[in-house]
């Protein structure tokens, strides 16, 4: 691959990623509002991590199965929404108290992984998005697995980067209105993670008219 594909690629990602919050990036700014940005990191590596298995599917051909399996994308694509409107209910009706949520700060370091890996793996469009992205950018006359590794990686580090502006502006903005009593702000995020399932479900839709 040479620099001028790689620039490219850059682009690429660039002219994505200069779109409004998806799924992923919904949930950042949902868990940033109510805790700090550096514990939303949690989610942020479950998110890459999810990714980096959706990577790995890809190469392996898992793209062409979901494109050929209406059922597979449809069960996948819906646990997904599910677990957005799941986990956006219960911040709605959330009754935890500040005094709660600082106690559980470790405890819930796992589970916000959890939502990040399983809010990123969810979605079926991730896998086969990889499988139509990298290879524009592959040199055939040279090899490929050191060329997917470098984009697989560029795509992580910027991925990341953009999830942590997300949660960094979430959480600067939340300091600014304190005022804003615990309950007030798991409605606020609640209804995020809602909006997320629905961005979600509402993609499927058009992708399935296309």
């Amino acid at each position: 691959m040479g620099l001028d594909n790689y620039l490219l690629y850059l682009a690429a990602l660039a002219v994505f990623f200069a779109t409004p919050p998806d799924t992923s990036q919904l949930l950042i700014i949902s868990n940033s509002i109510r805790h700090d940005v550096k514990r939303c990191r949690w989610i942020i590596a479950g998110d890459l991590c999810a990714n980096c298995l959706q990577m790995t599917a890809a190469a392996f051909g898992l793209a062409a199965i979901i494109a050929s399996s209406a059922l597979a994308f449809t069960v996948i694509k819906w646990v997904g929404v599910l677990y957005l409107a799941w986990i956006g209910l219960k911040l709605l009706f959330s009754t935890e108290s500040p005094s709660n949520a600082q106690q559980n700060h470790s405890a819930n370091r796992l589970s916000m992984f959890k939502q990040g890996f399983f809010t990123s793996l969810a979605n079926p469009f991730a896998v086969a998005f990889f499988a139509a992205l990298f290879p524009q950018f592959i040199n055939t006359d040279s090899a490929v697995l050191p060329q997917l590794l470098v984009l697989g990686v560029t795509y992580i580090i910027v991925d990341g980067a953009i999830l942590l502006s997300w949660g960094t502006a979430a959480s600067q903005a939340s300091k600014r209105v304190k005022r804003l009593q615990l309950s007030m702000m798991n409605k606020v995020s609640g209804a995020l993670m809602i909006a997320a399932a629905g961005l979600l479900a509402a993609k499927g839709v058009d992708t399935a008219e296309s």
